[in-house]
């Protein structure tokens, strides 16, 4: 594990003129013109974990709950989805000739041309998911990538959605650039979730629509009177951490909290190009357990904005990851039971592998009085992985966490 202080984050950081159309303070709504017509669309939750506080000794650890964003389970049902509706939408208007809005994309009209397109990208799972779920309510065609370590259960709920799977041999890495070859060869749309030079505009969609949950997650803290000191945001190719920390940078000017990307060591591309002011492709050694963040090369918008904002960055490894998982799966008394996957609970993991570090915390200024946000980024996508390191089934956790609520609600 490692931590990297970035020397040329400032708190006087501001946003260009492309992350402020992208990620500033009236993203959020206009993902939401959109978002907001899927059938599951509402707000998640936003814990206070003040027993895990306590035996931190940090005054407040609030977590924001992905686990069933759009019924999808994970952060990633607001990326991929939208991205399809926003190119269903532009290509309707230049195919019909008129301007339409965010209302129509139901209409017989609108679905008439998206059942001539197809949509195609590489996965984990959860952005295939996020896609399929996307082209299937507005009726296009999804073909969707995924490689050798996507597990049968991730697979077969993005089939289930009625996305065509195609698997092959390799990392996540090799799936995206399978997915860009096949989509050239035949026409398709790509619908990636990382950038490189010339294709910056889909994923920078894709990450616009994670700024909803960072609004929701903000304006509650607001709400509560509690104003964030540190946020731990996790990364594969970085696209999450970008939109999140750069909605952060709006929403709070100079007055931010300190921003900290977390990422496996095994699957270390974000902090290594940090390190050496570069992209840098890392070599693939031996597969992480969080497998929603096994990225080998970052996304070149999210580094970008990462590199400008971004206070530190930070490795994991695999144990802290699951360790993390099994404190929100099997909580002290007062604390709420959540669901997350080794992935969503990397940001805990980032936590805990910085107070393990007397000086990592020192530099990070984490005390008494530290206000710690972190974001749940997926639940039991894998229910399988999932009882095997908390020893307990997620449908259990949140029954046991909805009869607690119910019984402090009478």
């Amino acid at each position: 594990m490692r931590l990297h202080i970035n020397a040329h984050a400032s708190a006087n950081a501001h946003l260009n003129k492309d992350e402020n159309i992208l990620f500033g303070l009236s993203a959020p709504s206009a993902v939401l013109d959109y978002v907001s017509k899927c059938p599951k669309h509402t707000r998640t939750p936003l814990y206070s974990l003040p027993r895990m506080a306590s035996d931190m000794g940090v005054r407040s650890i609030l977590i924001k709950d992905e686990s069933e964003r759009l019924g999808l389970g994970s952060f990633k049902a607001l990326g991929g989805a939208y991205a399809i509706f926003r190119l269903v939408h532009e290509a309707v208007e230049k195919r019909l000739g008129y301007r339409i809005s965010p209302a129509d994309l139901l209409s017989s009209d609108v679905r008439a041309v998206a059942a001539e397109m197809t949509f195609c990208c590489a996965t984990d799972g959860n952005h295939g998911r996020s896609v399929a779920a996307g082209a299937r309510l507005l009726g296009a065609r999804a073909v969707i990538l995924v490689h050798a370590g996507v597990s049968d259960q991730r697979v077969d709920s993005i089939a289930m959605l009625g996305a065509e799977i195609r698997r092959i041999d390799g990392t996540y890495d090799d799936s995206v650039r399978a997915a860009k070859k096949l989509a050239e060869g035949l026409g398709w749309q790509l619908v990636s979730d990382t950038s490189w030079p010339g294709y910056t505009h889909i994923p920078g969609l894709v990450m616009q629509g994670y700024t909803v949950l960072a609004e929701e997650a903000l304006t509650v803290c607001a709400d509560w009177a509690l104003k964030p000191t540190h946020m731990f945001l996790q990364a594969g190719v970085g696209g999450f951490a970008a939109a999140v920390a750069a909605y952060t940078v709006a929403f709070y000017g100079t007055q931010r909290p300190k921003l900290i990307v977390v990422e496996p060591g095994l699957a270390d591309c974000v902090i290594s190009s940090v390190e050496q002011k570069k992209p840098v492709t890392i070599a693939h050694t031996k597969p992480t357990v969080m497998s929603m963040l096994e990225c080998y090369e970052p996304s070149i918008t999210a580094l970008n904005t990462l590199a400008r904002v971004a206070d530190a960055f930070l490795t994991i490894d695999d144990g802290l990851a699951m360790e993390a998982m099994r404190l929100l799966a099997r909580p002290k008394t007062q604390d709420p039971a959540i669901v997350s996957g080794e992935s969503g609970a990397a940001g805990l993991a980032g936590l805990l592998a910085v107070l393990n570090q007397a000086e990592w915390q020192q530099s990070l200024g984490i005390n008494t009085d530290s206000i710690i946000l972190l974001f749940n980024t997926e639940g039991a996508t894998d229910e399988a992985s999932y009882l095997d390191v908390t020893g307990t089934s997620s449908a259990h956790i949140a029954l046991s966490r909805d009869n607690v609520f119910n019984q402090l609600k009478d």
